[in-house]
């Protein structure tokens, strides 16, 4: 039976055409929300600083706030690559190497800010991209991250979520844990524990 929910959706559908993308029944809602969220709220502390405080240390020992939107934007990318690997059954790592991965995150510390703020906006549009390109049944399928734990595409989506929110944190830039979805901060803390 169809609701004025369903009725709306698709009235909105037929109005944006066949090139608009969106999120697959059986993607993971919950944990897609968080990672919009939390880019969002990445975005907003982003978007507060100046050039110059882009410099400033970050809250993770050795790395600048240049060190973690680099690496923000390049895991982004690192997750489209799995995602893809998802889609096609091509398998794409995560990273050729940790050392590369390392690599690729110092030398993104050393972009033009524009460049930076560009990375980390471009990352996460082509990482929804990605997501909506995902079936039902390849959300399912096996991929593996960067130290060759076996994980479906779905997991990837989670591993976004806590790294952009942990992220956001230690960019340093007026980030609170208090501020992190109710649910997320519960699954980090069992994380922990």
């Amino acid at each position: 039976m169809s609701t004025s929910l369903d009725a709306a959706r698709e009235a909105l559908r037929a109005r944006q055409g066949s090139g608009a993308r969106y999120d697959a029944p059986a993607a993971p809602a919950t944990e897609l929300a968080w990672v919009r969220l939390g880019t969002a709220y990445f975005a907003r502390l982003l978007n507060a600083l100046d050039d110059n405080a882009l410099a400033a240390p970050s809250r993770v020992s050795g790395w600048s706030r240049r060190h973690v939107i680099a690496h923000v934007g390049y895991h982004a990318r690192a997750l489209c690559r799995l995602s893809e690997w998802a889609r096609t059954g091509i398998e794409y790592p995560m990273y050729p190497s940790i050392a590369a991965r390392d690599a690729e995150i110092t030398l993104g510390a050393t972009l033009p800010a524009r460049a930076l703020r560009s990375l980390f906006n471009h990352s996460e549009v082509h990482l929804n991209v990605e997501w909506r390109d995902l079936s039902d049944a390849q959300w399912d399928a096996p991929v593996r991250t960067l130290d060759g734990t076996g994980i479906t595409a779905r997991e990837t989506v989670w591993l976004r979520a806590r790294d952009i929110w942990l992220s956001a944190y230690n960019l340093d830039a007026g980030a609170v844990f208090a501020d992190f979805p109710v649910g997320l901060r519960a699954r980090l803390e069992d994380e922990q524990s």
